[in-house]
């Protein structure tokens, strides 16, 4: 799909992935893959949700099997993470102006939305336009920087059942992140808060017990913040053979912001790395589980 022009004069393109055969009439949940920083949409041949494709429901009932997935392409910019993620392709979720109305206006200041938000919402409304997508089913997952990014869309977009993201840093303060907010429901106080447009959403966040960055303990932070502001969050916390544990391995790193700490504790780096750089297979349905099980209530308006 593509090109579009965002808002910063950006061609972006997207992939469209839709199952072999589709009846005619029939609608299909769609199911958005926002892939790693500095690689791009082939990341999803890395997981298995194509492979499943084809032969699960997220529809529930006598819907039959099948969904439509769809993966946008970041784009070429600056991220807050050390070298060398410090830039590339990937997802910008430090300028944080995703009101579900757009551009926004404080003053005289007016403030764009941010054109990767800009970019999804384009690809779903144009992937909506077959007529093959069912609007109670729109949901979100990602990887890494695209899991910031998708978890940080589904809490601004009202049309998104449920977000599921994997080993994504938080997208309100992670690392050297300049500017870092608590996410709050309501018109924020002042700069050290911002507001959340769909904290109905519900929310699966998949990552390691032991993961690059301190991605563990920020993800714990991001929980407490996100269910203070009432948003419904299941936190899955694996270990190196896929089970799901209680708490994070301390020794890959406890700072509730994150931090690489290569030098410090190189053997948690590189096992966080290792574990950071698979997507958890044996998860993958139980992601898709969760989906199925939160469709919204009520549809969303027609694109």
């Amino acid at each position: 799909m593509g090109p579009w022009k965002d808002g910063e004069g950006t061609d972006r393109y997207a992939c469209l992935h839709e199952p072999a055969q589709v009846k005619s009439g029939r609608k299909l949940a769609l199911v958005i893959y926002l892939h790693p920083s500095l690689f791009g949409t082939w990341t999803i041949t890395h997981t298995n949700l194509l492979d499943l494709q084809r032969t699960y429901s997220l529809s529930g009932g006598a819907a039959g099997p099948g969904f439509i997935v769809l993966a946008p392409q970041g784009r070429n910019t600056t991220h807050y993470y050390q070298w060398p993620d410090n830039r590339g392709m990937g997802w910008d979720n430090w300028y944080r102006q995703l009101s579900p109305a757009g551009e926004v206006k404080i003053g005289k200041t007016a403030y764009p939305e941010n054109v990767d938000a800009a970019t999804i919402d384009h690809f779903i409304a144009e992937a909506a336009r077959t007529g093959k997508v069912d609007t109670r089913r729109i949901y979100v997952t990602g990887w890494s920087n695209g899991a910031a990014m998708g978890l940080l869309y589904a809490l601004n977009r009202p049309n998104v059942a449920a977000v599921a993201p994997y080993s994504g840093p938080d997208p309100f303060g992670a690392l050297i992140d300049p500017c870092r907010q608590k996410p709050v429901a309501r018109p924020p106080a002042n700069n050290a808060e911002v507001r959340i447009y769909n904290p109905r959403v519900p929310v699966m966040n998949v990552h390691n017990a032991c993961d690059i960055a301190g991605i563990c303990p920020n993800d714990e932070k991001l929980a407490k913040e996100l269910r203070a502001a009432g948003v419904n969050v299941e936190e899955v916390i694996v270990d190196s053979s896929g089970k799901r544990v209680d708490a994070c391995v301390d020794s890959c790193g406890t700072d509730p912001n994150g931090g690489l700490e290569l030098l410090h504790n190189p053997s948690g780096w590189f096992l966080g790395l290792h574990h950071h750089e698979h997507w958890p297979l044996e998860w993958t349905r139980a992601m898709l589980e969760f989906f199925r099980d939160h469709p919204l209530q009520p549809a969303a308006a027609p694109f």
